[in-house]
């Protein structure tokens, strides 16, 4: 794998941790569930970390700006959707409560890193 810059920022690194919190926790989601609600959840903390990635590669501070605030977009997205999958109850409350710490301080980081751009 390369060796780039967006891999020593502490917020993709927490993103990328958050993935891999919310594939596990998705694994657990009844089965008819998995082209709807599991996908979608997990395709939007994918896009967290990707979009935070591409971001960091923009050469303008335009471009940079607009991949970050997809990135807290997509937060956003997991938040609502997790509180679906709660509704539904196919999320215990333990485990939202293991993933809201996740979800505070990516999108404060996120919301730093746009506030510094230029």
């Amino acid at each position: 794998m390369l060796t780039l810059n967006h891999k020593k920022l502490d917020v993709w690194q927490i993103a990328m941790k958050f993935v891999t919190a919310i594939y596990k926790v998705t694994n657990k989601f009844t089965k008819e569930e998995l082209y709807g609600l599991t996908n979608q959840i997990r395709r939007a903390a994918v896009s967290i970390a990707s979009n935070i990635a591409e971001g960091s590669a923009r050469s303008s501070s335009a471009d940079r700006k607009r991949f970050y605030e997809i990135s807290r977009s997509s937060l956003v997205e997991v938040d609502t959707q997790l509180e679906i999958a709660q509704n539904l109850k196919y999320i215990a409350k333990d485990s939202i409560n293991e993933l809201e710490p996740y979800l505070e301080e990516i999108f404060a980081k996120i919301s730093n890193l746009i506030k510094s751009i230029k």
